[in-house]
């Protein structure tokens, strides 16, 4: 049985035609499918819902599908379509799980059993007529859009013609993160104030965007002609003008490595990208101004990117030093196909490096109610576990791009790594003694079978109710759950296994928005811990929102009081105040 499976698909989009390498192949991981294609993870189940009809499913085991790597990339067949969505989403679960040790798994799968895709993710290729792309928590699904272009204004695409978002590799990257997020954190959906949509959609945005550093080609024509420069949002043109470019070829072009969704932005008469990684420069007020999730996530998005490029730019000094002295940078700042080689790799693998700090730092956020200055601790904390040496500075360059941008963490004395660091609880608070988490069982290496899901559940739960304080669970709520536990384990630069457990404790109770008025709509106002326990039972650290917090039911009261009166967010929301987001209402337009 083969490792892997080739399967050819679009780098970016088909409005690029074969332009820096557009066709490329993937090696996803190799699984027995049947054909839509369903495996382990997703049932693609291609059902056009506007037009009321199903197109052929394609199958990957065919031999003739097999020899040939794949199908050729196609607009116009939808069995491609199938094809490029599974292999995208295969890439990055495999991204995932690389950057946090485990298996993934989506959001618990609440429909009957009796469904042949039961605990899979179901995807709709061609689900909606419609400029949308969006994942739906209560179908467990990702549903993509098609849609007509406009008349005017629509770049590479023709007047008219139809744009599937199926074949955006940025949308589909986007929509599957969305997926994930919500598999590792369930109530990062429910809205407890602006932050929670917006670090959706910018975490979407930065797992899509460091994904374009993985294409060789289309990395290394970036360095040549911005000079080694990867931030700049322009290419240089193929030929220099002499004053106003006449053709083409004189047209400085986009720099596809940082914006999102070509395509899908020029298709709606924008004539630009949907998103780029770094839109403004930094303005630490924008953030008291910016709701909207887009607009705000955005913030979250060029902070993340400027650390990129600040420690990309640093690594790389000396070769483009190196090579201004010997000659292989040219006057024009044309670079040595050797130089931008090695330019290409660093930024490639520092890309991984980045995606993979962000991903971690999941497990090292709390359960609930996620705000940007909690991400930047959760980054730092994350990181320094693993590589606790930081010759390069990572951490200062994530410390000082969000400085730069006004995110501000709370309960903490200022912005040095040690503050930043989450802390156990028996150091925030020597007289709240903690006992250890005794009698835990894992299979390290493989799943754990259900006796041993449910006796650990039922140890943890014992143990939490004797520790209620210190794991910062409220003694006044009766019931609290153990909503998730795994463990971690990952080798560290030095070649260590680091071997840890992480558990979610969920409280939640229900409030009213306003409490001076009987009638006001309620909520279920949510607290609990993410607490992070090593192979000795002792706990490492404890990330708490207090259930019992008057400053965070203040807070989230007065957002939701907004949301119901006139907000950007108000249509975000499903049924008002304290619902969970609607992400085909944030994505539409996308």
């Amino acid at each position: 049985m083969p490792d892997s499976r080739p399967l050819k698909i679009y780098a970016f989009d088909p409005s690029r035609g074969h332009e820096l390498s557009n066709y490329m192949t993937v090696n996803a991981r190799y699984e027995k499918v049947k054909p839509g294609p369903v495996g382990d993870y997703v049932a693609v189940i291609d059902y056009d819902a506007s037009n009321g009809k199903y197109y052929e499913p394609v199958d990957l085991d065919s031999p003739a599908v097999m020899l040939g790597g794949g199908l050729e990339p196609s607009e116009s067949d939808p069995r491609f379509h199938q094809q490029m969505v599974y292999a995208v989403m295969m890439e990055t679960i495999r991204r995932f799980e690389s950057a946090l040790g485990r298996k993934i798994k989506w959001a618990p799968d609440r429909g009957p059993k009796t469904d042949p895709h039961h605990g899979k993710l179901h995807i709709f290729p061609h689900g909606i007529e419609e400029a949308n792309a969006y994942y739906d928590p209560g179908l467990r699904a990702i549903v993509f859009g098609y849609f007509a272009a406009g008349e005017e204004d629509v770049g590479a695409n023709l007047p008219g013609q139809t744009v599937f978002t199926c074949l955006s590799h940025d949308i589909i990257v986007h929509e599957t993160t969305h997926a994930l997020i919500d598999g590792l954190r369930q109530k990062f959906t429910t809205a407890t104030g602006p932050d929670t949509p917006a670090f959706h959609e910018a975490f979407a945005d930065v797992v899509a965007l460091f994904q374009h550093f993985s294409y060789k080609d289309a990395v290394l024509d970036a360095i040549q002609r911005t000079g080694g420069d990867l931030h700049r949002p322009q290419l240089q043109a193929d030929a220099k003008a002499e004053g106003e470019a006449q053709i083409r070829g004189e047209e400085a072009k986009p720099n596809p490595l940082v914006e999102l969704a070509r395509q899908f932005g020029d298709a709606m008469g924008m004539r630009a990208a949907l998103r780029s990684a770094l839109d403004k420069k930094p303005d630490p007020r924008l953030l008291e101004t910016a709701l909207e999730p887009h607009d705000r996530g955005a913030i979250l998005v060029a902070a993340v990117f400027d650390a990129f490029f600040s420690v990309y730019l640093k690594r790389t000094r000396d070769l483009l030093r190196i090579g201004r002295a010997g000659g292989a940078v040219g006057a024009q700042g044309d670079l040595h196909p050797d130089l931008a080689n090695r330019l290409a790799g660093e930024a490639s693998k520092l890309a991984q490096h980045f995606s993979n700090i962000c991903i971690r730092a999941l497990d090292y956020s709390p359960p609930v109610d996620i705000s940007f200055g909690e991400f930047l601790r959760a980054i730092i904390t994350a990181d320094s576990d693993l590589v606790p040496e930081d010759p390069w500075g990572y951490r200062a360059a994530f410390i000082e791009a969000f400085r730069a941008r006004g995110i501000v963490p709370e309960d903490v004395g200022s912005y040095s790594e040690e503050a930043l660091r989450w802390r156990p609880p028996d150091v925030v608070d020597p007289k709240r003694p903690l006992k250890r988490c005794t009698g835990l069982t894992f299979n390290v290496l493989g799943e754990p079978n259900p006796r041993q899901t449910d006796r650990n559940a039922t140890v943890l739960h014992h143990w939490a109710s004797a520790n209620r304080e210190p794991l910062g669970l409220s003694t006044r709520e009766k019931e609290f759950r153990v909503l998730s536990f795994h463990p971690l384990h990952r080798v560290g630069p030095d070649g260590q296994l680091c071997f840890d457990y992480v558990v979610e404790f969920l409280q939640e109770r229900q409030e009213r928005v306003d409490p001076s008025d009987p009638q006001s709509q309620k909520f279920t106002y949510l607290g609990g811990s993410t607490v992070i326990l090593n192979q000795h039972g002792e706990v490492r650290y404890a990330i708490v929102k207090h259930i019992d917090s008057q400053r965070r039911l203040a807070s989230q009261r007065a957002f939701l009081g907004r949301v119901g009166v006139r907000s950007a967010l108000a249509t975000y929301i499903q049924g008002g105040a304290g619902r969970d987001l609607s992400f085909a209402a944030i994505h539409r337009g996308f």
